[in-house]
């Protein structure tokens, strides 16, 4: 089993399809075929069903959907990690929500490392939750920040600061809630604290994965949403959004995830995330 197999397999049960998946990956339907023919003889099962319409994962298919992933990640940090140059002796994979790497906190982080850890080689990624802690028990990825983060074995979570989420809309005299409420899901948190706020609350008909959505939902079509203040604020300051008048503010604790043995090199950047922590004024709120 190479990696061309495994980008391979991603590429068919992406797109449904082994001509597709030549066309994406610039190469033969044949050579499609043969390299999924050879991982399936590599790992003794069958990992699509073929037929007229395409190809569909089996059973056997769909368990290693997972391992294909963590297999791709780890052998491209791999070949990333073997092909530096001599004058880095480490690297450094670290990811987050996107709502945490605005308004400065983490490309400011990035910033420091690069400063006082020239000889390390940084990789920084966007991601949610769940896709963070498996990349983290997988050992592709060194440190992460979230919202709702899980225990995992040989992981410490470490709570980091308090968000203070204010209800923005187009006015600060703006009734609320109104049609054009977008609900963001900030996890299982906000969840239940916006549940035991807010109990006759509607199910909003809006909804939103990242709060850089509803913000662009927000500004286009009116309405309302919940935003990280340090987030809020610029878009505030600039006229765009308003915080609507005499409206709750709610809480959201963020955490950095990392090996409970972790190097000497992420220990540094973890000093570092703490102090500049204590340094922004959100974390003072």
């Amino acid at each position: 089993m190479d990696l061309e197999q495994v980008r391979t397999f991603l590429a068919v049960a992406a797109h449904g399809s082994f001509m597709e998946a030549a066309t994406r990956l610039h190469i033969t339907q044949s050579t499609v075929s043969a390299r999924i023919q050879n991982l399936e003889t590599y790992l003794r099962t069958s990992l699509f069903t073929r037929n007229r319409s395409g190809a569909s994962l089996t059973p056997a298919g769909k368990r290693f959907l997972r391992h294909a992933k963590t297999l791709q990640l780890t052998l491209e940090q791999a070949r990333h990690d073997v092909g530096l140059p001599q004058r880095y002796q480490a690297s450094l994979t670290v990811g987050a929500r996107i709502a945490l790497w605005d308004a400065g906190l983490l490309t400011q982080w990035v910033g420091e490392m690069r400063a006082q850890m020239p000889e390390v080689s940084i990789r920084s990624e966007i991601g949610f939750e769940e896709d963070l802690m498996r990349r983290l028990m997988a050992g592709t990825m060194d440190m992460a920040l979230m919202y709702t983060p899980q225990h995992g074995y040989g992981l410490s979570i470490e709570h980091l600061f308090d968000e203070t989420l204010v209800l923005v809309g187009n006015s600060a005299n703006q009734a609320w809630p109104d049609e054009n409420y977008v609900y963001v899901d900030w996890g299982p948190g906000f969840y239940a604290e916006h549940s035991n706020r807010f109990p006759e609350l509607e199910r909003p008909a809006l909804v939103a994965n990242i709060g850089w959505l509803a913000v662009q939902l927000v500004m286009q079509n009116g309405g309302s949403c919940f935003l990280p203040k340090r987030m809020a604020d610029p878009l505030v300051a600039e006229g765009k959004l308003a915080i609507i008048a005499n409206s709750p503010s709610l809480r959201l604790p963020a955490y950095v995830v990392y090996p409970t043995q972790a190097q000497p090199e992420c220990e540094h950047a973890l000093s570092l995330l703490r102090e500049l922590v204590q340094q922004l004024e959100f974390a003072k709120l």
